[in-house]
């Protein structure tokens, strides 16, 4: 296993252990209905996961599928690669939408703030690594292959 799978095999992992648990009400503390929805304008089911995490329905689920398909995207190296690369762009973007004030609950969908700013910065910072920079040299696997297949062919 590469190295891109296993990120991509461990982040999807994490996330749906993040958005699985952020459904469970014992462990999400919530700060009262008023104050959120005037504070940051989010209604549905806000919480705190384990009092770090600002969380929602929508972002737990946005978490379970982002980890579903890293899962998946783990079986095959180029699918490593291309899930760990787009889950780059896309937390990347979304720990920077984290910063900025007015985009702060993703126009009042799911919260971007806190700790989801460095949760989704660090994950997307990963994934660009992982997806664009940290990848084996393709002719060095060609040339592996071409030698392992060359192995078997003098076997037979």
């Amino acid at each position: 296993m590469k190295a891109a799978q296993k990120f991509a095999l461990v982040i999807g992992i994490v996330y749906v252990v993040i958005g699985a648990l952020g459904f469970v009400p014992a462990l999400v503390g919530h700060p009262g209905t008023d104050a959120a929805i005037k504070q940051y304008g989010i209604a549905a089911e806000y919480g705190y996961l384990l009092g770090l995490l600002p969380v929602n329905a929508p972002i737990n689920i946005i978490h379970i599928t982002t980890g579903l398909v890293g899962i998946a995207a783990a079986i095959s190296l180029d699918s490593a690669r291309f899930f760990s690369g787009q889950l780059g762009i896309y937390y990347a973007a979304l720990g920077l939408l984290g910063v900025i004030p007015f985009t702060k609950t993703f126009f009042g969908l799911f919260p971007l703030f806190g700790f989801d700013v460095l949760l989704h910065g660090v994950t997307g910072l990963l994934g660009i690594y992982f997806g664009f920079f940290a990848t084996p040299s393709l002719l060095a696997l060609f040339k592996r292959e071409l030698k392992e297949d060359a192995t078997a062919a003098e076997i037979l």
